[in-house]
């Protein structure tokens, strides 16, 4: 208030002075200091203002980012099993993926994975897998040598437990909410086709730091799993938070963990699907 109405007395003065001589300079100049000094004033009096008994000093808080937040969120919802899973475990388990999980297939030919079964191909996504198996430019995987959409090859191949990763290739052409939307119908054409599926969604991997796009980037990635994880939620299917397998602190892809650092910087090394793995070995409930 004294503040307010020391600029509106000096306002007044400097209408009335603004029409005399240069001999008014000094008392423009004293008025400026008055000014300044009643803001450094009153400044003043707030820095050496109490706390109250319930505040906390500003450097207690987290700097963690909201993706960050959302991140670790995720994980605590998926709690770590007790026990390891045995691997014949996946005896009865399809992959569903793209590229990723094409590089896991080749991984789990030691056995890692058991058994199990994979319907990949490279660009696959929610949104195209839904696209006619006679369409032109079609990226259907192979079973048998023989090109499947995903439902159908889930079907043929009997297994129960189905793992899906896919999202990578459609956030940055559908953006998140109709990747989401794709992902539903999805699921609900292989359930259609095969009701007692055990239905897992992993979520989408990050990128590393460096290779960041417009729309495909950590932060809608992060958002998509935000999404994904209600989704599983509302429906009843189960969801793996894999991306904290392989995240560093800040979120980004363990470089480690990249064989493509330079070039599209979202595909695994060994030890980035070992990390995978042991992942799924500890997330999922037997």
């Amino acid at each position: 208030m004294k503040k307010a109405l020391i600029v509106l007395i000096a306002a007044v003065i400097m209408t009335v002075l603004g029409g005399c001589s240069d001999e008014t300079e000094n008392y423009k100049e004293n008025i400026t200091v008055l000014l300044v000094s009643t803001d450094e004033d009153e400044s003043s009096e707030e820095s050496v203002k109490e706390p109250l008994p319930d505040e906390k000093p500003s450097d207690a808080y987290s700097t963690d980012t909201p993706e960050n937040i959302i991140n670790r969120e995720l994980s605590d919802s998926v709690p770590r099993a007790e026990t390891k899973l045995d691997k014949k475990w996946f005896d009865d388990a399809v992959f569903v993926g793209d590229s990723v999980t094409l590089k896991l297939s080749y991984y789990a030919e030691n056995g890692e994975l058991g058994d199990a079964q994979f319907l990949c191909a490279g660009s696959l996504g929610y949104g195209n897998s839904l696209m006619d198996i006679n369409a032109e430019g079609n990226v259907h995987p192979m079973l048998g040598g023989t090109k499947v959409t995903v439902d159908n090859g889930v079907y043929l191949t009997g297994r129960k437990k189905v793992l899906i990763m896919l999202g990578m290739n459609d956030i940055g052409l559908f953006g998140v909410d109709d990747s989401i939307e794709n992902m539903k119908e999805l699921v609900r054409r292989i359930l259609d086709k095969q009701p007692d599926s055990e239905i897992y969604i992993q979520s989408v991997t990050p990128n590393v730091k460096d290779k960041q796009g417009k729309v495909l980037n950590n932060k809608n990635i992060t958002l998509f799993n935000q999404k994904l994880k209600a989704v599983c939620d509302e429906k009843g299917l189960h969801y793996l938070h894999v991306a904290k397998a392989v995240s560093d602190k800040n979120g980004d892809l363990v470089p480690e963990y990249c064989s493509d650092p330079d070039d599209m910087g979202i595909h695994f090394t060994e030890e980035g699907c070992r990390q995978w793995i042991e992942y799924l070995s500890t997330h999922i409930s037997s």
